[in-house]
């Protein structure tokens, strides 16, 4: 497994129910062994300002102060999920120094086996929340399980916070596949994330930046391009409500967990 690859994906997003959208854009997203001393090519950098770059501030916590792969461990340990290494980070990279993720994921494995993943949403007003998506009995995690979750977390505001996501990952030496299916009694979101995967170098990184130069504003861009679609549509606004108390759900939870929750 490399430590440092780039994955020139596209994302889908397809919305169910009684308005329907659907829109399918490129996305440069990177995946890292988020604990080792990566020596990427000289236009990338781990914690530090570079063309691109991965920060742990980014990631692992609330955004700006994350904690990085310490909060991780912390969160699989607090659950109970042990595993050997490596952990991963998919995620879309800084580009001049901004970054927005919608969605990243931290990648847990165990004697080469995917044990567990993190997802990590994050809105448009700033709010996080992340999604512990693991088996009860500890087994990997299998290009045709589905792992099911239920929705806390205000991401849309054309979607209520109601229902479930069910997650399906497929990580390969070649190529990512990750696939979210968000569903409730009226609608919902089909999402997912396919592309690719080969060793990140300087010509792919100035490759990707003349052909998507605005990185993560322009996903925001698109974003609400979308949602100023929906309104026009007639789609149903609703206000943002206060995030979780709790910072990550789901998962084989222990006995405190349960009796904090």
């Amino acid at each position: 497994m490399s430590s440092l690859d780039l994955i020139r994906g596209h994302s889908f997003h397809g919305r169910k129910g009684d308005v329907t959208n659907a829109f399918r854009y490129s996305v440069d997203y990177v995946l890292l062994d988020a604990e080792a001393n990566v020596r990427g090519p000289r236009l990338f950098s781990r914690n530090r300002g570079n063309l691109t770059s991965v920060q742990d501030r980014d990631h692992g916590g609330a955004p700006g102060q994350g904690r990085g792969p310490s909060w991780a461990r912390e969160v699989l340990d607090a659950h109970g999920i042990a595993f050997d290494g490596p952990l991963m980070l998919l995620a879309q990279p800084r580009l001049l120094g901004h970054v927005f993720n919608p969605v990243s994921f931290w990648l847990a494995y165990d004697g080469g086996a995917l044990r567990a993943v993190i997802a990590e949403v994050t809105n448009t007003f700033g709010d996080r929340h992340c999604y512990l998506c693991a088996h009860p009995d500890g087994s990997p995690i299998t290009p045709s399980d589905r792992i099911e979750a239920q929705k806390l977390f205000h991401v849309s505001p054309f979607q209520p916070i109601a229902g479930g996501y069910t997650f399906r990952f497929d990580i390969r030496a070649d190529r990512v596949g990750v696939w979210i299916d968000f569903a409730h009694d009226k609608g919902g979101v089909i999402a997912t994330l396919c592309g690719p995967r080969a060793p990140l170098t300087d010509r792919a990184i100035l490759r990707s930046a003349l052909r998507r130069p605005f990185g993560a504003r322009r996903v925001l861009a698109l974003i609400h391009w979308q949602a100023l679609k929906l309104w026009w549509k007639g789609a149903r606004y609703r206000t943002r409500p206060e995030p979780p108390v709790r910072e990550v759900s789901g998962g084989p939870a222990p006995e405190a967990i349960r009796k904090a929750s």
